[in-house]
């Protein structure tokens, strides 16, 4: 009974998720970028400098590791044209843009640096403008690379673009999200392990 306790043992620990406790942070570093559709945030089907917006567009960025655009973190806080715009008066020959700016949280961060606070802007350009000109007017330095991919907004973060991450980390609450400690998955097998170690016990006693 021992030994038939044992393998139950071992099988529930094989049985536990793979996730449990822990998530696999497999995907890229880097910016996406997104356009609000009223009052939800659409992931962008062209890069920022082939897109002109219109005059009371919102446009949004967020820094953070995600496998592709079906799991990409959108940006946080205030997204309403008329607040973010609300002390830039239209002009003519000109338009508004609204930008949310989101660069991410410490867990999504390379290493070494520390995402700096969330912004938003009102970027006052030319009717042709694209949002890449936007961005430009109000949160340089921005970095490109070869390819035109989005690699630094305000100089965050100082390296990298789009690197591939691989390695296992304790993924960080979103804000307005609250840690509630290990997963119910690793709460479920650690309350098993501890029931198998009791029905061995159990056996042994009744044995003797």
């Amino acid at each position: 009974m021992i030994r038939r306790a044992t393998v139950l043992f071992l099988a529930a620990l094989v049985s536990l998720p793979a996730g449990a406790g822990q998530a696999q942070a497999a995907g890229y570093r880097y910016w996406s970028f997104w356009e609000r559709d009223g009052t939800a945030w659409t992931y962008a089907t062209q890069g920022p400098s082939l897109v002109r917006p219109a005059d009371g567009d919102v446009q949004g960025f967020r820094f953070s590791v995600s496998e592709d655009s079906a799991d990409a973190a959108k940006p946080r806080g205030t997204a309403d044209f008329a607040t973010l715009c609300a002390e830039t008066p239209a002009r003519e020959g000109e338009k508004r843009v609204a930008l949310v700016i989101d660069f991410g949280t410490p867990a999504d961060a390379p290493p070494g640096e520390t995402p700096p606070a969330a912004r938003t802007a009102c970027a006052r350009v030319p009717e042709d403008a694209t949002t890449a000109d936007a961005l430009a007017a109000v949160a340089e330095p921005l970095r490109y690379d070869t390819n035109a991919l989005l690699c630094a907004i305000t100089g965050y973060p100082e390296k990298g673009c789009g690197e591939q991450i691989s390695a296992q980390k304790d993924p960080a609450p979103e804000q307005g999200e609250t840690d509630t400690g290990p997963s119910l998955g690793l709460a479920a097998g650690i309350a098993a392990v501890a029931l198998l170690a009791a029905a061995a016990t159990w056996q042994v006693r009744r044995r003797g």
